[in-house]
């Protein structure tokens, strides 16, 4: 039997008088009186044996115990409500797979298709987070991970999705812009730059035989979104795969005035623990991944 776990609603009104530094607003987010929060909080107080706020003339400020503390329980009151939420959705039934993903392949290539794979397995159900670093799978809630980069995690399973193959890409309305340039008339534009992706510009002018003296210069975004976005305002020319920007494209808000590319160095991978790498659910998301990948114009 555990003993040493305080109550729930001790824990909840000490979490969110933490987060206010206020008895008061904690009492108007859980619907309780100012009082309820006091002997809550009390009630921690002594199960602990230490306390956790100090009184002061303007209202309640974290011990240092009570600080510690509170950045130890909230991440874990955080956990239990997911589990719970994720139960709720999934009535205990389908399976379920939490997937990490970069944001952009997310939103623009994976989302559009997902409904076919819902159609196929309906009893799965995919979560997605965003994730655009490496991680110790042991350390979260992830089965998988889709990302772009090299494919040594280690105690993983990594399955080779594709490539990316960049273009340039602008606004028709850029100064400076035609409808079709050539690689040195390109180096003479403003360009945007891929924090993740620092060399792709040098990479890019490097396979057209070009020299441009500011293939590292430029503005730098994280995301091909905000890349695609900055270029659709006119602040330069950036390097995005063409499947992340068909909306765009057709639109004519960018145009592509020298479609050269070159194949990435790096690619897009699903990364799967091997201790989850045989769960069937799993198992048929990367074989249907793996069809769409290979049927994806690139």
């Amino acid at each position: 039997m555990r003993k040493k776990i305080p109550s729930t609603a001790a824990l909840l009104a000490f979490e969110a008088a933490a987060r206010h530094e206020s008895f008061t607003r904690a009492a108007e987010e859980l619907a309780l009186t100012q009082s309820a929060i006091c002997r809550q909080i009390g009630a921690l107080e002594d199960f602990l044996g230490v306390a956790l706020f100090r009184r002061t003339r303007r209202g309640v400020q974290l011990t240092e115990a009570g600080l510690s503390y509170s950045r130890q329980i909230s991440p874990r009151l955080d956990a239990i409500e997911h589990d719970t939420l994720a139960v709720m959705a999934n009535h205990g039934a389908s399976s379920l797979l939490e997937l990490a993903v970069v944001p952009t392949f997310a939103t623009r290539w994976l989302l559009p298709r997902l409904a076919g794979f819902r159609e196929r397995h309906p009893d799965v159900l995919v979560n997605m987070h965003t994730q655009t670093r490496p991680f110790l799978f042991d350390q979260t809630e992830f089965d998988a991970a889709i990302y772009f980069g090299d494919a040594g995690w280690p105690g993983t399973e990594a399955h080779f999705l594709m490539r990316e193959y960049p273009v340039p890409v602008c606004s028709p309305n850029m100064a400076g812009v035609r409808a079709r340039m050539s690689p040195d008339e390109v180096a003479e534009l403003p360009l945007l730059q891929q924090t993740t992706r620092p060399y792709a510009w040098r990479q890019w002018f490097a396979a057209a035989g070009v020299h441009a003296t500011n293939d590292m210069g430029g503005m730098r975004l994280e995301l091909f979104s905000m890349l695609a976005q900055a270029a659709i305002e006119r602040m330069g020319a950036a390097l995005i795969p063409p499947f992340l920007i068909q909306q765009e494209l057709a639109a004519g808000s960018l145009i592509s005035p020298c479609p050269r590319s070159f194949p990435s160095t790096r690619a897009y991978y699903l990364i799967v623990p091997e201790g989850k790498a045989e769960r069937p659910a799993l198992k048929s998301f990367r074989a249907w991944l793996g069809e769409e990948a290979q049927a994806t114009k690139l």
